[in-house]
């Protein structure tokens, strides 16, 4: 069955992830707790021996390794992508910890529908190159006394789509950017499945969740 005519009630959620997986991770225990209803039904790497693949084997999620060993051509790299989230029925495609950019067919199938998280308050600190330690760093040499967690739609740029839902932390004094990235990213796997679960209260599923996110505003004052 096509993308399109696609309709269900559980959230069927295709992960991107470059990396340890602790953002997939947190989803996939929030799923088997019963706290977030949602079905992680691929998960993608572009790096075979990565921690996401391991954790999607563990919890016997289909794990698929695409990246440009597999596919050295951008275009057929973007049409697998695309045709594995097609395949598996993906409902939302989350980038978690994912490294790369996304081609314009994938981003075209799943305009509205791809979310990605970045540890700052969107539009502050983001842009291409301001990622892991290097966000911190910028929050804590401007003086910051605020910083937070965002989760936006993902477009062709760098951190520039729509946000649907931000929260706020303090910056301490004695911060360090070891002790401001630990204290974002605790809150930032826990905020995500939180924004993901207020995403599946929406049913059917399918097509009309781009829908859902056009208009959902989560904000969280510190």
């Amino acid at each position: 069955m096509g993308q399109d005519q696609t309709r269900h009630t559980t959230l069927r959620i295709g992960i991107l992830a470059s990396h340890h997986g602790t953002t997939l991770q947190a989803i996939l225990d929030a799923c088997e707790a019963g706290t977030l209803t949602a079905q992680v039904v691929t998960v993608i790497s572009n790096n075979s021996q990565s921690g996401a693949a391991q954790r999607a084997q563990r919890h016997a999620v289909p794990f698929v390794h695409l990246s440009g060993h597999t596919h050295p051509e951008p275009e057929a790299l973007d049409e697998a992508i695309c045709d594995t989230l097609v395949q598996h029925d993906a409902d939302i495609v989350v980038l978690a910890g994912y490294m790369k950019k996304l081609g314009p067919r994938t981003l075209k199938q799943f305009e509205g529908r791809i979310l990605n998280t970045h540890p700052a308050l969107l539009p502050k600190f983001g842009g291409q190159g301001m990622y892991g330690p290097r966000v911190h760093e910028a929050v804590l040499a401007a003086g910051e006394s605020t910083t937070g967690v965002s989760i936006h739609v993902v477009d062709a740029g760098y951190d520039t789509g729509p946000i649907i839902a931000q929260c706020e932390l303090p910056v301490h004094a004695d911060d360090t950017v070891e002790s401001l990235a630990e204290r974002v990213q605790t809150r930032e796997r826990a905020f995500l499945v939180e924004t993901l679960q207020t995403l599946s209260n929406a049913a059917p599923c399918g097509e009309e969740i781009r829908h859902r996110i056009r208009n959902i505003k989560i904000k969280q004052k510190n």
